[in-house]
């Protein structure tokens, strides 16, 4: 079959994560409710943080982009996904799905960002406690912030640009729930050599680097924490490190694995059921591991809503 020319393709088809008709209205149900709950959860963080003044700190300040980034990640994909199953129409625009690309991936690598910061930042907390107040002030918290969003832009921006230059097959149907970068590159008739060379060494730069960053950072933290003399203060740094590296590691090991697994050994139906744990579930878990077990979070949410009542 030739290849069609780029201007001739107007659009694709998303076959989601199942074309079961009878799976389609418990995945509906289960996806709606699971955005629901990320949107509502982060929504309070973010309340939380801004509204009280005691809240004002770095750690919070880390949090609440981390809470705004989740929502901007998980409504990227899951209300396109919701949209075709209820109307059956799993078609997407060529611009649609480049446009879908380039905000998953601003969201995804600002998500590896922000991560990699808040580990930064507890490591200045727990290992340098007595210069973290110097170390982490404003300026420097809204510099890091800054540089994440600016890096995170000009990946996405390149990823999307060198995807502009491939031109694609009469088959354009894409195995999975969103305009996932690997699958599209799949999709092409001309080379993708050079797409793949990007795709895979910003992976390992935007990926391997940061996780190193943070398995630095918590290594540190580690040995600082078997120093401490107190129990009560080893328990709660420990608590705080364990509900991060839970949430990193399903991050990281879900997403590199989707995305620096072997084109040989590699199953469109498995990363799409992959991409689920880092794009759904893990913003969605992030309410409830960073905050529903933290009582200055608690306090904030209680005043808050009680001086609205």
């Amino acid at each position: 079959m030739k290849p069609e020319n780029l201007t001739r393709v107007s659009e694709f088809v998303l076959l989601g994560l199942s074309e079961e008709p009878d799976l389609q209205s418990l995945l509906f149900g289960l996806f709606l409710s699971m955005y629901l709950i990320t949107v509502f959860g982060n929504l309070l963080i973010i309340l939380a943080v801004s509204s009280d003044s005691h809240l004002h700190t770095p750690m919070y300040f880390f949090l609440s982009n981390l809470s705004f980034v989740d929502i901007c990640f998980t409504s990227t994909t899951i209300p396109k996904m919701l949209v075709n199953i209820q109307t059956q129409n799993n078609v997407i625009t060529y611009e649609g799905c480049i446009t879908q690309m380039y905000f998953f991936l601003l969201f995804g690598t600002l998500d590896n960002f922000l991560l990699t910061v808040m580990a930064y930042d507890r490591f200045v907390a727990i290992c340098h406690p007595l210069h973290y107040t110097v170390i982490m002030n404003p300026w420097i918290c809204g510099r890091l912030v800054l540089v994440s969003w600016i890096m995170s832009a000009l990946n996405a921006f390149l990823q999307s640009l060198m995807v502009l230059r491939l031109s694609f097959c009469a088959d354009l149907q894409i195995p999975h729930f969103f305009c996932e970068l690997n699958q599209m590159i799949q999709l092409a008739c001309s080379d993708t050599f050079v797409n793949n060379l990007v795709m895979y060494f910003v992976a390992v730069l935007l990926g391997g680097g940061p996780l190193a960053g943070i398995l630095y950072s918590y290594y540190r933290i580690m040995s600082s924490i078997r120093a401490m003399s107190s129990a009560q203060g080893k328990y709660k740094a420990f608590s705080t490190c364990a509900s991060h590296l839970s949430v990193v590691s399903l991050f990281y090991v879900t997403c590199l694995g989707v995305y620096l697994s072997s084109p040989a050994t590699h199953n469109a139906r498995s990363s799409a059921t992959a991409s689920v744990l880092y794009t759904v579930v893990t913003p969605m878990l992030n309410p409830f591991i960073y905050s529903l077990r933290n009582k200055d979070i608690k306090g904030a949410l209680k005043r808050s809503f009680g001086m609205t009542a």
